[in-house]
């Protein structure tokens, strides 16, 4: 047991019964893991889809699926994010920079954008680790290129697929063409390219007052909010924010 200057008693016994629970959500977290990494083999990809992205020059190209592995990396993360952004979002749109040209209905969604500027620090990372990370959206590769040149990220994997079905195939898009957020985990193996696990918490019914927390626990935003005192606000990403700098 430890204490912290001034506290009173009644603190230090409620804060042990708060930690056993987040010892129990350490531990529930954990089994979760193990549960998802004992999954059978998950379906062979249907085809070798090709996005437009850049090269090793940084030159447009026409990247298939099966390059985004590098050599000894048979682990693929791809987050589909919503560019252009939901027929129904309403919060404002970019207002300097490349995007800012883009039309409303064309611009990207803000909560994606700031789930992104939170990945892309991590990328370097995930790539030393052995993973690989890339990011699909269905709106032209230009526009990718200007967000990510807008919000200084030097590490992301930017893919069009926008000449493809990828998006529709894994559930990253409506039936309407509405765009739909999606974190999915792909596997190579001696058979070929693998699903292995997608974000179904956000299809899946949502607590009340809640939003689906769909990745949740890999959100550093929204789980820093909850260790403060009031915890998440009634608040939503923006692409910009008056006074602030995001980058």
């Amino acid at each position: 047991m430890i204490t912290f200057p001034n506290e009173s008693q009644e603190y230090r016994a409620a804060r042990e019964t708060l930690l056993q629970k987040e010892i129990e959500l350490r531990r529930a977290m954990e089994d979760v893991a193990v549960a998802r990494r004992a999954l059978p083999p998950g379906g062979l990809v249907p085809q070798d889809y090709v996005f437009d992205g850049l090269d090793a020059d940084g030159k447009p190209a026409r990247i298939k699926l099966s390059e985004l592995f590098s050599p000894g990396k048979d682990k693929l993360i791809v987050y589909s994010m919503m560019f252009p952004r939901h027929p129904q979002e309403t919060r404002d749109v970019a207002t300097s920079g490349g995007t800012a040209k883009l039309a409303r209905a064309d611009q990207p969604c803000p909560s994606c954008t700031a789930l992104l500027d939170q990945f892309d620090g991590a990328i370097a990372h995930l790539e030393a680790a052995g993973f690989n990370f890339a990011v699909v959206g269905k709106t032209a590769l230009e526009n990718l290129i200007t967000l990510g040149r807008d919000r200084g990220w030097t590490n992301m994997r930017l893919l069009s697929s926008a000449g493809n079905s990828f998006k529709r195939d894994y559930h990253a898009e409506a039936d309407d063409g509405a765009q739909l957020p999606m974190l999915s985990v792909f596997h190579r193996d001696a058979d070929g390219i693998r699903h292995f696990w997608s974000s179904e918490l956000g299809f899946a019914p949502s607590e009340p007052g809640q939003d689906p927390r769909a990745i949740g626990t890999c959100e550093p935003l929204w789980n820093l909010m909850d260790f403060t005192p009031d915890g998440r606000p009634d608040w939503n990403e923006q692409l910009q924010y008056a006074g602030v700098c995001c980058h």
